[in-house]
């Protein structure tokens, strides 16, 4: 066989988008090139790797079996490199974490230092829904995940970064400078979140534990969605201070006034209790052990005005 790494790094992107198309907008190449190089990679094998029903592409079992291996592959290539950069005294490897959206205007602040201060480090962050978050970690396929629930399913070590505070939100439209009482669910079309969110989970939370009457509007698969609807006049929601600072500042949207809110939870830092973390995890821990109380002050401190 004479397969490259190349070829396996695009049979398992392809493994797992399910997708030549996608496959080829992650990796920047053309659906072309991406076809062409899956097709000499299954001429090396006399089992199909893949079938093609209707338009859409499925993988083998034994198509499974090879990206099981072909990950191995890469993942010692990738070892070699860091063992090579660790003999010159550089710190090197791989950090993966795991971020639920809203974390997006969060973690990479957190980040950001350390990555300048280690170039030889690889940065892995996928910024996906609070289920697959916690799932990554239950399957111990990341060093970290950012959260504002924590999971209680799991055995977890922790590290607070940030007060996460959750406020009625408007356009600004509406009247300014009244409190009004909860009883304001009920008159005001309500934008959610999609189910397992973390945001949608704390707003239906502050709902029942008050026992008040809700006009639901839409449901929307992202905060930048639900950001736009507001922008558009189209409902109200609770949502995440840390996501809205430009429209805040602009005038664009504003804070609805409501007795018991603003919601408060904590942005933290979780891993699997019992971890054995790696030599670049651990060093990035240490650091934000260090550093998070100055990063607060000079990324958040408009944030704690609110």
């Amino acid at each position: 066989m004479n397969y490259t790494l190349n070829q396996l790094q695009i049979f398992l992107k392809i493994v797992e988008t399910r997708s030549v198309t996608k496959a080829s907008e992650d990796l920047n190449l053309t659906q072309p090139a991406v076809s062409i190089q899956l097709r000499n990679f299954q001429n090396q094998f006399d089992i199909p790797l893949t079938e093609v029903i209707g338009r859409k592409i499925f993988i083998t079992d034994f198509g499974l079996e090879i990206a099981e291996s072909a990950e191995n592959i890469i993942n010692q290539v990738y070892a070699i490199n860091y063992k090579s950069q660790s003999y010159k005294g550089l710190l090197s490897g791989r950090l993966k974490i795991s971020v639920v959206s809203t974390g997006k205007y969060v973690m990479p602040f957190y980040l950001s230092d350390f990555i300048k201060s280690n170039p030889e480090i690889e940065l892995l962050m996928d910024v996906t829904n609070k289920n697959k978050v916690i799932k990554s970690l239950e399957n111990n396929e990341v060093d970290f995940a950012l959260v504002s629930i924590l999971p209680t399913t799991m055995p977890l070590e922790k590290l607070d970064l940030l007060q996460n505070k959750l406020f009625l939100i408007g356009n600004n439209n509406g009247e300014k400078d009244k409190e009004y009482t909860k009883n304001i669910f009920g008159e005001l079309p309500l934008i959610f979140r999609e189910k397992g969110s973390g945001t949608r989970q704390t707003m239906e939370g502050f709902i029942k534990k008050n026992s008040v009457p809700v006009l639901k509007k839409l449901t929307l698969t992202s905060n930048e969605a639900v950001k736009q609807a507001l922008l558009a006049g189209l409902g109200y929601s609770i949502m995440p201070l840390i996501g809205i600072k430009n429209e805040l500042q602009n005038d664009e949207l504003q804070i609805i006034p409501v007795k018991g809110l603003p919601i408060k939870t904590v942005w933290s830092l979780i891993w699997l209790k019992g971890k054995k973390l790696s030599p670049v995890a651990l060093a990035y821990l240490n650091f934000l052990k260090q550093e998070k109380d100055k990063i607060i002050q000079e990324k958040f401190s408009w944030y704690e005005g609110y």
